[in-house]
């Protein structure tokens, strides 16, 4: 069913611009202050399951769990992440850890291949007993991701070949054969991993405990965390969410078309629907995903593509329940929705999904990894009274491994090719090899995205070559316009958000592509109601804020937006290596003559003001102050 493949992130060079900036940042701060973390916090030292086990470092907490249950998953990501950079450029330091971390694993794992550094430690009887909460299969995931990831930017089986063996225990223990367990995890992530596990080691196998994973998710009756509680001696009904709802098993995958429950692990679940809806051309499957992404999208997602409005279930609540400053808006989440995203538009190149995966990184995503590179976001609300601030580390690190993965991994969402097609997705300086229809084509952009939008594309095929350059035009671009070698293109069919371009290409080629980037304001649907009133400022893929250190004169909460406001972009070089700023018209709410007044008559008086927004993805970089993306309109 998919008919595109990405090109693979490690075959796209950003030789400067923005993307290069970031991708450098996490390759030389955020990977290695990472790997300090995790020795420093103790979390290195569980995968060697020391016996007797230390004292804990994170308490026991009221639901009874200590988050040092899930640090398999955290060494994981991190091995997936700094894989990745070793993908773009080798480092003997990185390569002696995860050989060394490959070797504590080694010596950990049991002679049946199980391998899970806390029960080994801790209560290897109680092993599998607990698939709703304790997130056996979640880690297995993740180390199993990153065993794939160094596998292949080192080409070293060792750590794959362990994690192989855990694989073949799961898929003893699990199933629906005689004496198999027919369970599945708490937290969907194993799917995502044993996919790409087949990927590569083209064993049949290791998909089909994926699908049976995915099949089996609330297909029961009774539910299986149920039956499991029951069986370990816990009562069912005292279950702490109280609803099977926060895992996604309240009801077969196929039938489910709300999201509910925790966003991170509902968008995982998702993903893996859509990679299996395309490796195994399940039509039910992408229909599922369909209606999913059509309520996310339309219902339960912020203008920034943050997603999981609730601090109590780290997810989704109600429709258009979308509050500002309590925004939980999970890191985790928005890059669960960029993978989530790339699968749907892998499968028939559809611009809808881009355009969703484009605000995901630029926005939600970006916003969770500090400009420094070592700090972080686990929340990321749209306003904020300036408590908010970035931290070096968590008791439940989850989201920095995550940003960084993403950002190390980023050249792999610029490209896909199909049957005789090259799609380029998003915009930005770099270069990159790829394949069309079994020739080598190269290609080339210059642009200053996402503060320009011309693009400048060369296509640079070994020989001569007929296929269709597909060039996005996103959504929020109101006209475009197409020149090759000079010559401007009329009447060109656009599909799905694509403009396509077939011709028989040579070296040196050159596409212009210009998409026009006024300042735009947004409105949110009135269902809203924290939005009921308010407006935003966007920019191309941007979406601003307005930080009170840019503002000091005018306290954000009093700021107030004219409809008739006029705004402008503003080239800032001295902040942050040049960002492009909106400057607009404005009103401030003024206190009273008296002011004892608490309320009053008549309106309170306003003034004209000046307001300067940033992106909201460099909020909070200068030190925590008051913010807001969404402003008054007056």
């Amino acid at each position: 069913m998919r008919r595109y493949t990405p090109v693979r992130f490690a075959d796209v060079d950003f030789g400067q611009g923005f993307w290069h900036e970031r991708l450098e940042t996490v390759l030389t701060r955020t990977i290695p202050s990472q790997y300090e973390q995790l020795g420093s916090h103790g979390i290195l030292e569980s995968l060697k399951a020391p016996k007797p086990a230390p004292a804990l470092r994170i308490p026991i907490s009221n639901h009874g769990m200590s988050t040092q249950v899930f640090w398999d998953s955290d060494v994981g990501k991190w091995i997936e992440a700094a894989s990745y950079a070793l993908s773009h450029r080798r480092d003997a330091v990185i390569e002696a850890r995860i050989e060394e971390i490959t070797d504590w694993l080694a010596q950990t794992q049991l002679p049946d291949g199980y391998l899970n550094c806390w029960y080994i430690g801790r209560e290897i009887d109680k092993r599998w007993t607990n698939l709703r909460d304790r997130h056996e299969l979640y880690c297995a995931g993740h180390m199993i991701e990153g065993a794939v990831a160094y596998f292949q930017a080192t080409g070293r089986r060792r750590l794959l070949d362990i994690f192989c063996r855990y694989v073949d225990h799961i898929a003893a223990v699990f199933g629906p054969g005689p004496g198999q367990k027919r369970g599945y995890c708490g937290h969907p992530e194993i799917e995502l991993a044993l996919i790409k596990l087949h990927h590569v080691t083209g064993d049949r196998a290791h998909l089909d405990l994926a699908a049976y994973f995915v099949d089996e998710r609330g297909n029961q009756n009774p539910q299986y965390f149920d039956v499991e509680a029951l069986a370990r001696g816990d009562d069912p009904k005292k279950y702490w969410f109280s609803t099977h709802e926060y895992s996604q098993s309240h009801k077969p995958v196929r039938e489910q078309d709300k999201a509910v429950g925790h966003a991170v692990r509902a968008l995982y679940l998702y993903a893996a629907m859509a990679d299996l809806a395309s490796d195994l051309g399940d039509e039910s499957l992408k229909k599922a995903c369909e209606s999913l992404w059509r309520d996310v999208t339309t219902k339960r997602m912020y203008v920034t593509a943050g997603v999981g409005p609730s601090a109590s279930n780290e997810g989704f609540t109600r429709d258009y329940d979308l509050p500002n400053d309590t925004a939980y808006a999970e890191t985790c989440a928005s890059v669960a929705l960029i993978f989530w995203a790339q699968r749907m538009l892998n499968i028939d190149c559809d611009g809808a999904y881009a355009d969703i995966l484009e605000l995901a990184l630029y926005n939600g995503a970006l916003s969770g990894l500090s400009r420094d590179g070592v700090r972080y976001f686990y929340q990321n609300p749209l306003e904020s009274d300036g408590a908010h601030t970035r931290w070096e580390w968590h008791p439940c690190p989850c989201c920095t491994m995550n940003v960084a993965r993403l950002v190390a991994s980023v050249g792999g969402y610029f490209y896909s090719t199909g049957e005789g097609a090259l799609a380029v997705h998003l915009y930005g300086t770099n270069s990159a090899q790829m394949t069309v229809d079994g020739r080598r084509v190269g290609i080339s952009q210059q642009a200053d995205y996402p503060w320009s939008g011309k693009a400048t594309i060369e296509v640079a095929p070994e020989e001569p070559a007929a296929f269709t350059l597909k060039l996005r035009i996103p959504g929020w671009a109101r006209s475009h316009s197409i020149a090759v070698n000079g010559v401007p293109l009329a009447n060109l069919t656009t599909s799905h958000g694509y403009a396509e371009v077939r011709r028989e290409w040579r070296k040196g080629d050159s596409v212009e592509l210009i998409l026009p980037m006024p300042i735009e304001k947004f409105y949110a649907n009135p269902n809203v109601r924290a939005d009921v009133g308010r407006v935003g400022l966007r920019r191309g893929p941007l979406i601003y804020c307005v930080e009170e250190i840019d503002n000091p004169s005018t306290p954000v909460p009093l700021l107030r937006l004219p409809k008739t406001a006029q705004a402008g972009a503003e080239f800032r070089p001295e902040l942050f290596d040049g960002v492009v700023a909106v400057v607009a018209e404005a009103e401030v709410v003024k206190d009273s003559a008296d002011d004892s007044a608490l309320y009053q008559a008549q309106p309170f008086p306003r003034e004209s003001a000046r307001l300067t927004a940033v992106p909201y993805y460099i909020w909070n970089n200068r030190g925590p102050n008051r913010m807001a993306v969404w402003l008054p309109e007056t």
